[in-house]
């Protein structure tokens, strides 16, 4: 099987194509992936020189149309994985124009170039945040079926490219997969993003800066289910079938930092709180029974092993970190000064 990987560069698409090339050892995997800031070659050096016949790299723009198709008639790729997508809730209030173009207008011209080739899979990667938010108190979980109410720039263009992709199954017969998946962490995973970024903050005995909401909760899966997860859908998924991908592990941000701190033997005295972002959902939670009863996935890894195990990935590679941080210190988003940058967007 050939594959075409769109955003292989960033965390999850990075663990994806090691995970495939590991796993699958004829098949042949293409990157393709515009580097914006949070792609990092870096991730997949050993890779390129590991499987020289069966790993290529194409540095390019999903929104680029005429590439795109230049991809796929060259290459003639069996399957599409579409991890291609800004996804920083907090960038996407500073940005949202971006996020509609990368994840929306993007998305549409993969299919339209699917529409033209013969690719018998295209699979969509998309978020459990689209359904919108359950209160904490809450017993319902999110099904497949669920409406979509998302509550933020990121969420809704995550919602819009999931209907686009349904609604190019239903009018022109593209053989596609979605998968809403619960938030991941793991290895490889840019230091901008919650766990990383408390664990990075903490190695250094910087503060770890919790929004106000602090019980506010999420569901965690390790990246390393999630790649299982998505080769169950490609290998055995019905075509025109949503897959929701979650652990059923809920835990605030609260008690992600106090875990990370108790494993790093770090003092409570680094957490330090500020006001919510705008639209700061309560909590996720995926009802995850259709993918264990249909195609047999359940998650390996428990919060405790996937944890540690993550951390000390961060503390053995601290020169991969640093550098994207040195590279990004004009980009990093002030957490703590919502109030003036939506009173001055308006």
């Amino acid at each position: 099987m050939k594959l075409l990987v769109t955003g292989g560069a960033g965390f999850i698409g990075t663990n994806f194509i090691r995970y495939w090339l590991n796993e699958y050892s004829e098949d042949i995997v293409i990157n393709l992936d515009l580097l914006t800031y949070a792609g990092n070659l870096v991730n997949l050096t050993d890779v390129a020189s590991t499987y020289p016949q069966r790993y290529t790299f194409i540095q390019g723009d999903i929104l680029d149309s005429v590439s795109v198709s230049t991809i796929l008639k060259r290459h003639k790729p069996d399957v599409i994985v579409n991890f291609a997508a800004e996804s920083h809730n907090s960038r996407a209030i500073l940005n949202p124009r971006k996020f509609f173009e990368t994840n929306v207008m993007g998305t549409q011209v993969l299919l339209d170039m699917v529409r033209d080739c013969e690719i018998s899979r295209f699979h969509h990667i998309s978020t459990c945040e689209v359904y919108g938010e359950l209160s904490l108190d809450s017993s319902d979980t999110f099904s497949e079926t669920a409406p979509f109410k998302p509550q933020t720039p990121y969420n809704a263009s995550k919602a819009a490219a999931d209907h686009l992709v349904n609604s190019y199954y239903h009018s022109f017969g593209v053989p596609i997969t979605i998968s809403n998946c619960s938030n991941n962490y793991g290895p490889y995973q840019h230091p901008e993003k919650l766990i990383p970024l408390f664990t990075t903050n903490a190695i250094q005995n910087k503060s770890l800066t919790l929004y106000k909401s602090s019980q506010n909760r999420r569901e965690w899966l390790h990246v390393q289910d999630h790649c299982r997860a998505i080769a169950a859908v490609i290998h055995t998924g019905q075509v025109g079938e949503t897959y929701n991908i979650g652990s059923g592990i809920e835990k605030s941000i609260e008690e992600i930092s106090d875990y990370i701190l108790d494993i790093l033997d770090k003092p409570q005295a680094l957490k330090t709180y500020v006001p919510d972002r705008p639209g700061h959902d309560c909590r996720y939670l995926l009802n995850s029974e259709k993918i264990h009863s249909e195609l047999g996935w359940k998650p390996t890894i428990s919060f405790e092993e996937g944890m540690k195990q993550t951390i000390q990935w961060y503390i053995d590679n601290r020169d991969w970190w640093e550098r994207i941080q040195e590279n990004s210190a004009d980009q990093v988003i002030a957490e703590d000064k919502w109030e003036s940058v939506i009173n001055k967007k308006r």
